[in-house]
């Protein structure tokens, strides 16, 4: 688990792997993510957009941007959480994902960034 707070809204990571999958022909390690975003600031806040950066041991860059999260555009007062969870994949046996969330305060109409922290995707091998 990695977390990092940027003004005022604090982002938590959770990661877990799913194993190796053929995905269009190719062998790729699958890996689901659980992120949620805290509102520790004293405005309401809304996320409008999420950029991620995925890396790979193969030095494959993926960079995935969009409206929202998981089709949602969360609107989050103080002391409030939003929790979502979604996946990715990667070739090889360890990779990194991070980027940032587009937010507006409704407030004031302040649009802003708040930091997803780096976090690992690695293959969890056991060994007998």
């Amino acid at each position: 688990m990695v977390s990092q707070i940027t003004k005022g809204i604090k982002v938590v990571v959770k990661t877990n792997s799913l194993g190796a999958q053929k995905h269009f022909g190719e062998l790729v390690n699958f890996f689901n993510y659980e992120i949620t975003i805290e509102n520790q600031g004293n405005d309401t806040v809304q996320l409008l957009r999420r950029y991620w950066l995925i890396k790979d041991a193969l030095n494959n860059d993926i960079v995935v941007e969009g409206e929202g999260v998981v089709g949602e555009q969360p609107v989050l007062n103080p002391n409030e959480s939003h929790m979502y969870m979604s996946g990715t994949f990667i070739k090889g046996d360890t990779g990194s994902m991070q980027g940032y969330f587009t937010m507006i305060n409704k407030s004031n109409s302040h649009i802003f960034h708040v930091k997803i922290p780096l976090f690992l995707l690695n293959v969890v091998h056991i060994y007998n």
